[in-house]
């Protein structure tokens, strides 16, 4: 394992001194879990931000929004058959009363 060093504000050592005391764990354990969690959030950021990137390029494109509507258009029979079943049910009854 590295070891790295890291200068903190006097306010933040204080509450990761707190904290610490609260979970019953060390310091540097708290802040492995910390950075660990700032890490994975950044780069579920970043995939969402290409995800939202590869949508827009995609619904700038004619040919994928023609095609999106066609399959759209293949499923709403079925979408129809299964609203009418989950609306009505067996006993004829809706299902949100």
């Amino acid at each position: 394992m590295t070891a790295i060093s890291v200068r903190l504000p006097d306010d933040l050592e204080t509450q990761l001194t707190h904290e610490a005391k609260l979970e019953g764990k060390p310091r540097a354990e708290v802040a492995r879990a910390a950075i660990a969690d700032y890490l994975a959030r950044k780069e579920r950021e970043r995939f969402m931000a290409e995800m939202v990137a590869e949508a827009r390029a995609a619904y700038a494109n004619e040919a994928i929004q023609q095609e999106s509507r066609e399959i759209a258009e293949d499923f709403l029979p079925l979408e129809n058959e299964t609203l009418d079943k989950v609306t009505a049910g067996e006993t004829g009854e809706k299902w949100w009363k």
